[in-house]
């Protein structure tokens, strides 16, 4: 009997042992939820500054992003969606009751990205970013104008080409402190935090009542803004 009782005893204690050595499992690194970035204009003399949000939020679920920020009260809004595996980038505005989209394939993507001749350089620093650990990079442009400046990423969330629609298309890794300039207006954007929820499928989708120009009309659009 007491041998029974030792031999229980001691494939107990093996099951509490492995079961407490084993991996435990990272809360951080998921794959759908939304981020919030905090937003502030690198140019106030910019002369669309004045319309510039101070707010940006990223949903993402199944590697597909969807950014959206507005300004001016609600009445200007614009939305980014990115769907890596069609390799396609669509942006949004709605200014009012006006609505148009803008939809790039993937040579488009490539050749918009490649006009910014960047270069990403490399360091050992890291910092905490909303929680996440994030390594930085140097971003050099190779034309020398403008300056040099950081920018960081986490490797710490499970999304997979996160920025193929973008100019740190060279990054792999979620950005969580970077800049970025669209239609003459350059932002800084700085997560404050992420959070883990359902998103819905339809958040990805083009609604039916935008519509479609070219990325030339919508360039003029915001010209028309300033």
């Amino acid at each position: 009997m007491k041998k029974r009782l030792i031999f229980s005893f001691i494939i107990f204690v093996n099951v509490v042992l492995l079961t407490s050595c084993s991996t435990p499992v990272d809360e951080g690194f998921i794959s759908e939820g939304l981020i919030t970035y905090n937003a502030e204009v690198v140019d106030t003399e910019s002369p669309m500054a004045s319309m510039a949000p101070s707010k940006m939020k990223i949903k993402f679920k199944d590697n597909k992003s969807s950014a959206e920020m507005s300004a001016g009260m609600g009445l200007l809004t614009t939305s980014f969606i990115s769907e890596p595996e069609t390799k396609t980038f669509t942006q949004l505005i709605r200014f009012m009751d006006k609505k148009y989209s803008v939809i790039q394939n993937a040579a488009e993507i490539k050749k918009e990205n490649e006009l910014f001749n960047l270069e990403v350089i490399p360091t050992k620093e890291t910092k905490i970013i909303a929680g996440y650990k994030c390594k930085k990079v140097i971003i050099h442009y190779k034309g020398g104008d403008p300056l040099d400046y950081p920018v960081y990423y986490t490797t710490d969330l499970n999304i997979k080409n996160a920025n193929f629609a973008n100019p740190y298309y060279m990054i792999d890794g979620v950005l969580m402190e970077y800049k970025m300039k669209k239609f003459g207006l350059e932002m800084k954007f700085t997560a404050a935090s992420v959070v883990k929820e359902e998103i819905d499928n339809a958040t990805f989708e083009l609604p039916d009542d935008y519509k479609q120009i070219s990325i030339e009309e919508m360039t003029d659009l915001f010209i028309d803004f300033q």
